[in-house]
């Protein structure tokens, strides 16, 4: 065995430094994307007193191509941001504007109220809001011996 140096990808390194400061800072929300996402949009989430808003830049996608859904503690939204369609006489000096397919999934306390959970999108901007439930289940659990 040769005592060669490798080349050292820092890419791991970043990917658990930034889990590790999620957990260390994670007030119950967890937030994961998918790797084949063409963009991902940047997302707030505010608590109120009754409430969770959750505000998500989506500048020019059509709400109808916007779909949300709410499972098991976890609100998820996807959708597409369609290409626009130029001429070909057209050249781009500089492209940076986000087009294609995009994945959030929002991890939630278990203190939702799915039922009343409502969306809107208002000059390019998702606003999500996830109403807390009035009724919490808690409960003290004896233990049988």
């Amino acid at each position: 065995m040769s005592n060669i140096m490798r080349p050292y990808s820092l890419v791991p390194v970043f990917g658990d430094l930034e889990k590790e400061l999620n957990r260390v800072f994670n007030t119950g929300f967890e937030m994961t994307n998918v790797e084949t996402s063409d963009w991902q949009p940047k997302v707030d989430i505010i608590e109120e007193a009754g409430q969770f808003v959750a505000k998500i830049d989506i500048p020019g996608v059509d709400p109808k191509d916007i779909n949300i859904s709410f499972d098991n503690n976890a609100l998820t939204i996807k959708g597409e941001k369609e290409t626009e369609h130029k001429e070909k006489k057209d050249t781009f000096i500089r492209y940076e504007r986000s087009k294609g397919s995009f994945y959030r999934r929002i991890m939630l306390p278990d203190v939702v109220d799915a039922d009343k959970i409502s969306a809107k999108n208002k000059n390019g901007v998702l606003v999500i809001t996830i109403p807390k439930s009035e009724k919490r289940t808690t409960r003290k659990i004896e233990v049988q011996s």
